[in-house]
């Protein structure tokens, strides 16, 4: 029951963030949608955010795999991950943009 509870909250603020960032990115500010994505994605995973999404695509698939996430959560991170690229694509920061989908890709694919 616990568990279970913990993981509805994580989901809420994952979806939070979601939902704020695209109220950012509706007020043409797609850098600070990317931004809040992406800070969002670190407190859900419980891991050093900036740190974690430094790492390539397949890394950070591997190390969600082995560092507990629940599998229930990684569809939100994937989902999340695709969302900052186009975010970042639309700030202007290309490289950014397909790291983050490629990101998302790489998590959709190892859960």
């Amino acid at each position: 029951m616990f568990e279970q509870d913990y993981l509805m909250r994580i989901i809420a603020q994952l979806l939070g963030a979601i939902r704020r960032s695209m109220e950012a990115a509706g007020e043409e500010d797609p850098d600070g949608a990317a931004r809040a994505l992406d800070m969002a994605l670190g407190d859900a995973t419980d891991l050093d955010g900036e740190a974690l999404l430094s790492l390539a695509p397949e890394s950070l698939a591997s190390v969600l795999q082995v560092s507990g996430v629940d599998p229930h959560l990684t569809e939100y991170i994937a989902r999340s991950l695709m969302l900052s690229g186009r975010y970042h694509g639309e700030a202007g920061r290309a490289d950014m943009a397909e790291l983050r989908r490629a990101q998302g890709r790489a998590v959709a694919a190892a859960f």
